[in-house]
């Protein structure tokens, strides 16, 4: 593997397109699996708690191929890690839309969510490795193309609705086209060792890196987050379609349109409010977002609130990635592993828990429910920011020779 000062700017150019594009492939399969929930469900006869529980499986395949690509991305390399997900998802997406049961429709959703586990797994310690002085910023960019995804998924799945091919099987199968192209473009090229171990940072100085108390707190936040993030998100063309007989696959469009933006703007942002504090105001936001998606009847307050939400939910995840890779360099792919890792647990937790929330007390009760999550954000980050700011504010850590660290 090559040093970062080795690779030619049409290398690093072709694995950020590549890391761009393997991201969308993930989002359109989230969002072209959330259109066609209902369908399946009804396809197999199950009930809202199952459904959202063979869904939530992907969350487990991803949380295990994290942890995988934790230990993997310094032995096996990055781009191997990310050629080994175009496989996943070349076998995955139609093996969705033809599963005959229940438990083959598992499978094909837990492949899926390994070939995004290892996505995650690499992309995210590569852009560290490619920008190490701007790790925030260009996660955030990066992560544009998880909403980026999302609008084009959404618009071709309603799109083919409207024009009558609304057959699951044509929808999952469009996905494959860019699934194909990330996997060509990662092929025949030499990725750079991790931040990591350029620095010659021992394994072992890395993996003590998880037991540090404040790494702790963080990632028992990104479990809060992400459930709040993609939980509902899951779930918006179902309940939305309910409560206010709307599409919620397109307001779920809306919302990341307005995601995929906002990421493009957050370097200049998290100059002026450090990222502890965007989390901070996220989590607010969320809480109102969630309440107004709730009580919501008619379109335009749906609308609204969305709007809302989607300003709470933008930052979470690159800023949480941003913040461990800022913080804890040390741990490397490591601990940016273990927090998308913690992501995916929570989605299986929390998919599985709305429906059955949706069960019990139906759809509004469901998000009002959720909207509690992100109260407990507000205090833990609120605490937090104050305690940065006692010390002098937020300042990234910066990886030397050796190891060492020192405050930028």
């Amino acid at each position: 593997m090559n040093t970062v000062a080795e690779l030619s700017p049409m290398d690093r150019t072709r694995m950020y397109v590549a890391s761009c594009l393997s991201l969308a492939v993930g989002a359109m399969v989230f969002i072209v699996r959330g259109n066609i929930q209902e369908t399946l469900r009804l396809d197999l006869e199950i009930s809202n708690e199952a459904i959202g529980g063979v869904m939530g499986v992907a969350g487990l395949g991803m949380a295990l191929t994290l942890l995988l690509s934790s230990s993997l991305c310094d032995v096996v390399g990055m781009g191997n890690l990310l050629r080994a997900a175009c496989v996943l998802h070349l076998i995955g997406i139609p093996l969705t839309v033809l599963a005959p049961n229940e438990v083959s429709l598992k499978a094909a959703v837990f492949m899926c969510g390994l070939a995004h586990g290892f996505i995650e797994g690499s992309i995210n310690p590569l852009i560290a490795t490619l920008y190490p002085g701007q790790k925030t910023h260009k996660l955030n960019v990066l992560h544009a193309w998880w909403p980026g995804g999302l609008v084009i998924g959404g618009l071709a799945a309603v799109g083919l609705n409207n024009a009558g091919f609304d057959d699951p099987r044509i929808k999952f199968g469009l996905i494959l086209i860019p699934a194909l192209v990330y996997g060509v473009l990662v092929t025949g090229i030499q990725f750079p060792k991790t931040e990591r171990s350029a620095a010659g940072v021992a394994n072992a100085t890395m993996y003590l890196q998880a037991i540090h108390p404040g790494f702790l707190l963080l990632f028992f936040c990104m479990l809060l987050t992400a459930a709040t993030e993609l939980g509902p998100a899951q779930w918006m063309e179902t309940v939305l379609q309910e409560t206010c007989k709307m599409s919620g696959t397109l307001v779920l469009v809306y919302i990341s349109g307005l995601m995929f933006v906002m990421r493009f703007f957050a370097g200049p942002l998290a100059h002026k409010i450090n990222p502890i504090g965007i989390l901070c105001l996220s989590s607010i936001f969320s809480c109102i977002g969630l309440l107004g998606l709730s009580i919501a009847k008619q379109p335009v307050v749906a609308y609204a609130a969305a709007t809302i939400f989607a300003v709470g939910v933008c930052y979470y995840w690159p800023t949480m990635l941003g913040v461990v890779a800022e913080q804890y360099p040390k741990g490397g792919a490591f601990t940016i592993s273990l927090m998308g890792t913690a992501g995916m647990v929570s989605i299986l937790w929390v998919l599985p828990m709305i429906g059955k929330w949706r069960d019990q007390h139906g759809s509004d009760g469901a998000l009002q429910r959720v909207a509690i999550i992100p109260l407990f954000l507000v205090a833990i980050f609120g605490i937090l920011y104050a305690w940065y700011h006692v010390r002098g504010g937020y300042k990234p850590v910066v990886l030397v020779a050796e190891g060492e660290a020192a405050a930028a």
